[in-house]
C-alpha cells in the first residue's frame, strides 16, 4: 500500500511484510521499524568471551532436533506468495539467491540483471567474526518509469545501512555485463524515481533520516543534490511515489506530527511544494486522484484517522474536505487509491480487519467487505509499470496461516481468491482463532487474539505461548511465521495481547501508554494472562512469554511483580534499562524517545513512572521464570550494556533469594541464559543458517524449561 499508518509516528518501512523463505525475513523481526523500535548505541568492545552464550550447551541437542524441523517447515512453505516480483513494461523482474533477474513474454531462460557477487563492498566474502560468509541480500526494486533504469538496495549481514546499486537497463536479450551498474550509493532508505534519469531518495545517518537527494542521470555521469534537509532529531524524512506515479512525496514525520512536500512528476521543474505546515498533533499522509490530493489525516473524532480531499492547487489545511469518516470503534489502519476508490484497511471494535471501499465519486456510497475470520496481517502490492491499475492485489495472512493471494475489484464490491489450486486456509486447517477481552484495572478492555488447536474449552493441559509489544503505536506482529505453525501442531496455545501503547484500537490506545501512562502497558498483560488462565487457557506452569526490542519492558516488569504467572521467557534485542538509557542525553536516540518513554531527567513525574516499572531497576530477590535472553553485538539500537547488567543482577537476585531461603532449595533455580551474537544488528542474522540456529535454541528452551518432551514424527507404515 502507498502508506502504513504507523509510519506517521516512525519510519516507513512496512508494517505488513511478507513472508520470504529466500530471503530468511524473521517472521518475529520484519515488522519492526526502524524509527518505531528502541534504538541506543553502547560501547562494547570491552566484552569478553565470558559473556558469550554461557550455559547453553544443555539444549545443544534439542536445538539440534528443532533445526532440523524448523527447516521441514520453511520447505512445507517454500512455495507461499509474496509480491516479491516486480513487473515493468517489457520485463517482469525477481529475485533470485544471487541476484535479481528478468524475463520477458516470449523468453523462457531469464537474463541476470545484477549479480550480487559483482556488487562493491562485497570483497571481502568472509564477515569479521566466526568466520561468517559475506553475502547481499535484495531489500526493494525500484524500475523507472520507461524501465530505462533499476535501483535496489541492499542489506548485507554485517552491516545496518543499506546499500543501493544503479543499473542501465539493456533491451538487448544478451546477458548483462558488470559494466551496467552506473553507481552505488551507501546508506539509502527509501527511494523513487520520478523520471527515468531523476531519482529521489534518503539515507540513513547515524540512525536518522533527516535529507532527501535527488539524483540526475546524465550523458557525463551522475550528479547528486540536496533537496531537503531537516534539522529536528525527532523527525524521519522518506520519499514515497503515489499510486498513479503522478505524485513523488518527501515525508517528515516525527511522532507526534507531519508535513509532506509534494514533487508533481509531470512538470519539468520537479520542485516540492509544502503541503501543510507542520503542527502538534497533527498526522497526515497524502496520495492523489484526478488532480486531488486524498488525505489520511488525524482529524477525526477523538484526533483518529479519517479522509479528507484538497485540490492539488491549493493543499493546505484551510482546503481540507471531509470525504469519510469510520464509524465508532473502527479505526483506520491504512489507505490506498485503487482507480477512482480509496480503499482502506480497518479494525473493527472486536479487532477484526476489514476492508471499507470508498467511492470517490460518490463518497456517500462506502461500503465494508469483511475478511477471511482468520485474517490478521495484510500486504499489499505495489503496482509495476504495467499493472492495472482497477484492482488491488493483496495478501492475507496469521502467525499461523500462510498468505493467501486475493484481489479487490471495487467497482463490483469483489474480493475473490486468486491462490493456485483454490488453496484456502479455511478448508485446509483445523485450527481456532478466537477473539477475546479482558478488562483492565481501569476498565479498558483489551484485545487478546488466541489461535489453538481445539476450542478454549480444551486447553487447560496445553502449553502457552504468550506475544506482546506494546510501544510507538505499533500493532504487534502477526505475519506468517513457519515457527508458530509448528507450535501450533504440536498443541501449543499461541497467544496476542494486544496491550496499550500499540495502535491496534486507534491513536488513543497509544496515547493512553505514552510517557507516564507506560504502566498501563504492564497492567494489560496482567489482565490478559490472568483471563487466559480464569479461561481455563494452560497455567503458569505451563506458561512461556516472548517478545522483542521494546515489548520487553512489559514483560520484564511483569517478571519482576508476577514472577508465579510463567516459567519461562526469550527475549530477542530486548530494552531493559528504560532509566537508564532515558537519562544518558549522550546516546544519539535519547532524545527522540523521550516523546515514547518520557524525560526522567527534567520531569519528576515521569522519573517516577518509568522507575516504578523498568526492568533492570526493579528486580528483587525472588523465585523469577527461567530466561533466554538473545542480544547482537553490533545491534546499534539497544544498549548491550544494559543486557548485561539486567542478567548479572538478574543471576545475583536469584542466588540471594536461594541462599538465603533455605525451604526453597526443593525447588529448582530458574535459568538465566544470556545468548550475545556477533556480528549481527538489532533485526538479528539475515543468514538461513543462523537463523535456524537462534529459533531452535528457541524451542529448545521453551521444550525444556516447561519439561514438554520433543515432538517425534510418526512413522510411516511399510
Amino acid at each position: 500500500m502507498a502508506v502504513v499508518v504507523s509510519s506517521l509516528l516512525s519510519s516507513p518501512v512496512r508494517l505488513f511484510t511478507p513472508f520470504r523463505v529466500q530471503l530468511a525475513v524473521r517472521g518475529r523481526i520484519t515488522c519492526l521499524r526502524l524509527s518505531s523500535q528502541r534504538r541506543c548505541t553502547s560501547d562494547t568492545s570491552n566484552l569478553s568471551d565470558d559473556h558469550l552464550s554461557p550455559g547453553l550447551q544443555k539444549y545443544k541437542d534439542l536445538q539440534n532436533y528443532f533445526k532440523k524441523r524448523l527447516k521441514a517447515a520453511y520447505r512445507r512453505f517454500s512455495s507461499t506468495q509474496d509480491h516479491s516480483v516486480v513487473c515493468g513494461h517489457h520485463h517482469v523482474y525477481f529475485i533470485e539467491g544471487d541476484g535479481i533477474y528478468r524475463m520477458d513474454k516470449s523468453r523462457r531462460d531469464p537474463e541476470q540483471v545484477l549479480n550480487l557477487e559483482q556488487v562493491p563492498g562485497g570483497e571481502d566474502k568472509t564477515g569479521p567474526e566466526r568466520g561468517e560468509r559475506f553475502h547481499w541480500a535484495v531489500q526493494r526494486i525500484r524500475l523507472s518509469p520507461q524501465e530505462k533504469h533499476l535501483a535496489a538496495t541492499l542489506k548485507s549481514n554485517h552491516r545496518e545501512e543499506p546499500r543501493c546499486v544503479v543499473v542501465r537497463l539493456a533491451r538487448e536479450k544478451s546477458p548483462l555485463d558488470p559494466s551496467n551498474i552506473i553507481l552505488t550509493l551507501d546508506n539509502v532508505f527509501s527511494f523513487e524515481w520520478a523520471t527515468d534519469e531523476v531519482m529521489f531518495y534518503t539515507s540513513l545517518e547515524g540512525l536518522r533520516c533527516s535529507r532527501a537527494f535527488r539524483l540526475d542521470m546524465t550523458l557525463s555521469g551522475s550528479r547528486i543534490t540536496t533537496v531537503y534537509e531537516e534539522n529536528r532529531p525527532d523527525v524521519f524524512v522518506e520519499v514515497a511515489l503515489s499510486r498513479d506515479r503522478r505524485i513523488l512525496s518527501i515525508n517528515c514525520n516525527s511522532r507526534t506530527s507531519s508535513e509532506v512536500l509534494l514533487i508533481d512528476t509531470t512538470k519539468n521543474s520537479l520542485v516540492p511544494h509544502l503541503i501543510q505546515p507542520r503542527q502538534q498533533d497533527l498526522l497526515y499522509h497524502v496520495e492523489h486522484w484526478r488532480g486531488w490530493l486524498i488525505i489520511l489525516a488525524n482529524t477525526g473524532l477523538g484526533q483518529e484517522y479519517q479522509v479528507v480531499q484538497a485540490p492539488l492547487s491549493e493543499p493546505s489545511m484551510l482546503s481540507w474536505v471531509s470525504l469519510f469518516t469510520p464509524g465508532p470503534g473502527n479505526v483506520v489502519k491504512d489507505m490506498d487509491i485503487v482507480g477512482d476508490y480509496c480503499m482502506l484497511v480497518a479494525r473493527t471494535p472486536a479487532n477484526e480487519l476489514v476492508l471499507i471501499v470508498v467511492p470517490l465519486m460518490h463518497p456517500k456510497k462506502a461500503y465494508t467487505l469483511p475478511l477471511p475470520s482468520w485474517a490478521c496481517a495484510i500486504e499489499t502490492k505495489k503496482p509495476g509499470l504495467a499493472d492495472k491499475l482497477e484492482a488491488l492485489e493483496i495478501l492475507i495472512s496469521s502467525p499461523v496461516h500462510p498468505p493467501v493471494p486475493y484481489c479487490l475489484y471495487p467497482e463490483d464490491g469483489l474480493l475473490l481468491s486468486h491462490s493456485e489450486d483454490g488453496f484456502s486456509p479455511e478448508n485446509q486447517d483445523n485450527n481456532t482463532i478466537t477473539r477475546l477481552q479482558a478488562c483492565s484495572q481501569d476498565g479498558a478492555l483489551v484485545p487478546l487474539t488466541l489461535f489453538s488447536a481445539v476450542p478454549v474449552e480444551g486447553l487447560r493441559p496445553a502449553p502457552l505461548l504468550v506475544h506482546v509489544y506494546g510501544a510507538y503505536g505499533r500493532d504487534l506482529c502477526m505475519d506468517f511465521c513457519p515457527e508458530k505453525r509448528l507450535l501450533l501442531e504440536q498443541g501449543w496455545v499461541l497467544a496476542y495481547c494486544h496491550v496499550r501503547g500499540g495502535a491496534e484500537q486507534g491513536l488513543s490506545w497509544q496515547r493512553q501508554a505514552r510517557e507516564d501512562g507506560k504502566e498501563k502497558g504492564v497492567e494489560d498483560l496482567y489482565t490478559c494472562l490472568q483471563h487466559l488462565f480464569s479461561l481455563g487457557v494452560s497455567s503458569p506452569s505451563l506458561t512461556a512469554l516472548t517478545a522483542c526490542s521494546a515489548g520487553a519492558v512489559p514483560v520484564g516488569a511483569l517478571c519482576n511483580r508476577h514472577p508465579h504467572m510463567m516459567r519461562a521467557v526469550t527475549l530477542q534485542a530486548p530494552f531493559l534499562d528504560v532509566l537508564g538509557t532515558m537519562e544518558d542525553p549522550s546516546l544519539p536516540l535519547t532524545m527522540e524517545d523521550r516523546e515514547e518513554w518520557g524525560d526522567p531527567v527534567a520531569n519528576q513525574k515521569h522519573r517516577l513512572s518509568i522507575a516504578s516499572y523498568c526492568p533492570l531497576h526493579n528486580i528483587t530477590p525472588q523465585c523469577y521464570p527461567s530466561m533466554l535472553l538473545t542480544a547482537y553485538r553490533g545491534d546499534a539500537r539497544i544498549p548491550l550494556t544494559g543486557v548485561l547488567k539486567y542478567t548479572q543482577r538478574l543471576k545475583e537476585a536469584v542466588h540471594t533469594h536461594f541462599t538465603t531461603n533455605p525451604k526453597q532449595e526443593q525447588k529448582s533455580a530458574p535459568n538465566i541464559v544470556l545468548n550475545i551474537q556477533p556480528g549481527l544488528s538489532h533485526f538479528g542474522p539475515e543468514d538461513f543458517e543462523l537463523m535456524m540456529e537462534e529459533e531452535a535454541l528457541n524451542l529448545a528452551f521453551l521444550y525444556k524449561e516447561l519439561s514438554l518432551e520433543p515432538p517425534r514424527r510418526k512413522r510411516k507404515r511399510k
